[in-house]
């Protein structure tokens, strides 16, 4: 060790080849075992119905209020300001206009094509054997806790 660095750590098929091999072998084992575990974490999480990601900058309530104020004929410029993000990072901070835009044309598609949706539903209701997980309510949530 003190005489420098062993040779074969930086050229695989130098005399040290041997340890290289078992380093790169317990690198891999390890790897697989931190892949295993998230799975697993996953898998856990999700038969307990939580299910990761951020949360949403546009609620309900916000998008009901952009829609009113839109059928008013106010742009998303005017009203942005007024919006008010209540959870996560930005928490109290004013969504962006894009973002608006992106729940806008989300809610259109949803209104355009409810029978996809009910069939996707139905889909995955057939796969899984087992009803469509629905969101829960913030009042939904605060009662399981």
């Amino acid at each position: 060790m003190l005489a420098g660095p062993l040779p074969g750590i930086y050229d695989p098929t130098g005399p040290g080849k041997l340890l290289f091999a078992f380093f790169a072998a317990m690198a891999e084992t390890e790897r697989e075992n931190i892949r295993e575990s998230t799975l697993e974490g996953l898998d856990t999480a999700a038969r307990k119905g939580k299910h990761g990601g951020r949360p949403p900058v546009i609620t309900d309530d916000m998008l009901h209020t952009v829609l009113r104020r839109r059928a008013g004929g106010e742009s998303v410029e005017q009203f942005q300001p007024d919006l008010i993000i209540p959870t996560g990072k930005r928490k109290g901070q004013n969504p962006s206009v894009a973002s608006i835009y992106r729940a806008l044309a989300e809610h259109a598609k949803h209104e355009a094509y409810p029978e996809a949706i009910a069939q996707a539903h139905d889909d995955f209701a057939a796969l899984t054997g087992s009803e469509v997980p629905e969101p829960r309510t913030e009042a939904k949530a605060l009662t399981t806790r």
